[in-house]
């Protein structure tokens, strides 16, 4: 439901039913997340099974990510708003900006490569695996992981944030041949960063004031329209619930 609900938001904003959307949101129960054109032969469907996790495909790119114990931000906006203006890169290098003001909020030594660098060859099926070109790390290692679809005009980005807990749960839903079984040395959760638990709820805060200040926003708080919830369940059953789109590849 969650990627039925930024789809959605996407759709009813191309309609001109919506509004541009920053939005934060949790996951129940626990779910793994794969990206567009990842194979959904990485999922071990038994073990989510036994775990009580379910499993989707996201309409954005990148690797597997388990949506447990995070925070989870979406960006909606029309793809000639100022803020999302450009090339992938370039838009999503400035959306960053208030990611790491909320983040350095909340007290996080986080860090943002300007230049690309060469990726890992060998990366395995988990997305904090390894850090993809610009984005957030302490200490060289990954904080959030995020991705970006453009559809009718419109861009959407999203990514996880996680709060705390054990990073290396992911590997328990993936099939063992998909590579690095431990992320410890390339990952790390808000709680390792800041060296202290912080609720859901008081990074919601910090990272909405981050994006007010960095991007010059004026945010109001609100909830989906009726339009966008109508968008959403459809979505819901006839895609992100259909083996037709999480088997498509």
């Amino acid at each position: 439901m969650n990627m039925a609900v930024d789809e959605a938001i996407l759709h009813a904003l191309a309609d001109g039913m919506g509004l541009p959307t920053l939005r934060f949101y949790q996951w129940h129960p626990p779910c793994l997340s794969l990206g567009y054109n990842q194979p959904c032969s990485d999922v071990d469907i038994e073990a989510c099974a036994r775990l009580g996790y379910t499993w989707v495909r996201r309409p954005t790119g990148g690797r597997a990510i388990l949506h447990c114990d995070e925070l989870t931000y979406s960006v909606i906006a029309p793809e000639h708003e100022p803020r999302v203006q450009g090339g992938i890169t370039e838009s999503y290098r400035r959306l960053s900006q208030g990611l790491l003001a909320g983040l350095r909020i909340l007290g996080a030594d986080v860090f943002q490569p300007q230049e690309e660098k060469v990726l890992n060859p060998q990366q395995g099926a988990a997305c904090f695996d390894t850090p993809s070109n610009y984005e957030i790390t302490v200490d060289g290692k990954k904080l959030i992981g995020s991705a970006q679809v453009r559809r009718r005009g419109q861009v959407l980005q999203h990514g996880a944030l996680p709060l705390y807990g054990d990073l290396d749960r992911v590997f328990a839903c993936l099939r063992t041949s998909t590579g690095c079984r431990s992320l410890r040395d390339r990952a790390i959760t808000l709680e390792q960063a800041l060296g202290r638990t912080v609720s859901f709820e008081e990074v919601v805060r910090a990272l909405a004031q981050g994006f007010s200040q960095a991007l010059n926003l004026d945010l109001v708080e609100g909830g989906l329209s009726e339009y966008e919830l109508h968008l959403a369940e459809r979505l819901y059953r006839t895609r992100y619930t259909t083996d037709e789109w999480n088997c498509r590849v």
